[in-house]
């Protein structure tokens, strides 16, 4: 028997998907949850084999959850539900360890296949999205760069962020400002939302 672990802030989707793969022979979702801080928690507590998470959720984004649930629970797979499939996204879930990757736009039956496939050790990536990660534009940030705007994407000031991330206020506006400059943006707020829909945050 498969355990599997659902979450998507949708509840009208989260439902769908539970009963959808609770029909399939072999597999039982042993929790739904609507948040990706709840999604590590009760992972942590249930060990499941697999962990379908959305991208976009409350507390913590899917790819969070799956960078930290890959590091403290190795041995839950990962997939990736979203209607987002940007191309950096796919990057970052592949660089997080991410067995799965496919669109809400695909047939029911198929996630049940891409759990399955996952949960015996193989892979699935959508081919369109696949295609589409070749074709697109490197992220021009670098990791710190990245860190920095991730900390400014909820406005904080950059005292804050500079605690945050342990370094010093200069040191946060040089990254905030050369993100601003190579994005071509006006202003940090809008460098944050451009790396964000490019799927480079």
């Amino acid at each position: 028997m498969i355990r599997v672990l659902l979450a998507d802030d949708h509840a009208l989707i989260r439902e769908a998907l539970v009963l959808l793969l609770s029909t399939e022979d072999g597999i039982e979702v042993v929790a739904d949850v609507g948040r990706g801080d709840e999604a590590v928690a009760r992972a942590l507590a249930l060990k499941p084999d697999v962990a379908v998470l959305d991208i976009d959720m409350p507390g913590m984004s899917g790819l969070d959850a799956a960078e930290r649930l890959a590091r403290d629970l190795p041995s839950c797979r990962l997939v990736i539900v979203t209607a987002h499939g940007r191309p950096g996204n796919l990057r970052r879930a592949m660089a997080a360890g991410v067995r799965g990757f496919l669109g809400k736009d695909a047939p029911g039956a198929r996630l049940a296949e891409v759990v399955r496939q996952v949960a015996g050790g193989a892979r699935y990536i959508d081919p369109q999205l696949a295609a589409d990660a070749l074709a697109a534009e490197e992220c021009p940030l670098t990791a710190r760069e990245l860190d920095a705007l991730r900390a400014a994407a909820g406005g904080e000031p950059v005292s804050r962020i500079a605690r945050t991330l342990g370094l010093s206020e200069g040191t946060v506006r040089n990254y905030l400002s050369a993100a601003v400059t190579k994005l071509g943006v006006d202003n940090r707020h809008a460098a944050a939302q451009t790396a964000r829909d490019r799927g480079w945050l």
